[in-house]
């Protein structure tokens, strides 16, 4: 694993609604930048309506692990995966839940660095095609609480390229204009889990024969496992205290 709007003179109905449509927009805009993708970046609710946010426990580090599938469809080509995860590494400061009192945002988010997000035992829906997904840059995380509590999951530019070899030699970087945000749910269980359902990625395809190059965005679904790292029997959890 980014609209302008013209304006109307005022009183006009259709200004009035393009202005409801800008408001309802704000409430997916971010400022995170994970990216799988490059454009305009998305989060679940108005930055006018964030309440508070912990996440707990406060310094503990955590890990996020696929569960079941991550799949990347443009056009007619199909990439999925069965493993992917981000991991603490040792002299890092990624995955790691913030030391109180910054585990608590009184209003907005809570944001954590992490691990850029590996990716292995990808296949295409072509036959006779072998996929590899390679990942860099600073990715992160931000968790709000909320009905439901979200998460908006940041990368930078040209964060991660897929390569198709065989009978498609393809190349999609994703996010290839500037960071990007994904907008995804955060639901606190056993284990915790982020969900990606349906984004949109924008992405750059190159390449020749069986390539879709004319696709700019890839849809993206993924759920991973958060769990805690540092004490194994706990869980990682976004309230509202």
């Amino acid at each position: 694993m980014t609209s302008h709007a013209t304006r109307s003179p005022s009183g006009n109905p259709t200004r009035t609604r393009r202005r409801a449509l800008l408001v309802a927009g704000a409430g997916l805009a971010v400022t995170a930048s994970l990216a799988l993708t490059g454009g305009t970046a998305a989060t679940a609710s108005p930055a006018a309506e964030a309440g508070p946010t912990t996440v707990e426990p406060a310094g503990h580090a955590f890990a996020a692990t696929l569960n079941g599938t991550a799949t990347f469809k443009a056009g007619s080509i199909t990439i999925t995966c069965t493993a992917s995860s981000s991991k603490p590494v040792d002299g890092s400061t990624n995955n790691r839940i913030p030391e109180a009192p910054g585990n608590s945002n009184p209003a907005g988010p809570v944001a954590s660095g992490i691990s850029a997000p590996v990716y292995s035992n990808c296949r295409g829906s072509l036959p006779g095609v072998t996929i590899t997904i390679t990942t860099s840059g600073a990715w992160g995380v931000s968790m709000q609480h909320g009905e439901p509590s979200t998460a908006a999951l940041s990368a930078p530019a040209a964060g991660m390229v897929l390569k198709s070899s065989g009978l498609a030699n393809c190349t999609v970087t994703a996010s290839p204009d500037g960071p990007a945000t994904i907008p995804a749910t955060f639901t606190n269980g056993t284990p915790s889990q982020i969900a990606v359902t349906d984004y949109a990625l924008p992405v750059k395809i190159e390449g020749g024969f069986g390539c879709p190059t004319t696709a700019t965005t890839a849809l993206l679904n993924a759920t991973y496992d958060v769990t805690d790292v540092t004490d194994p029997s706990a869980q990682i959890t976004v309230s509202g205290g």
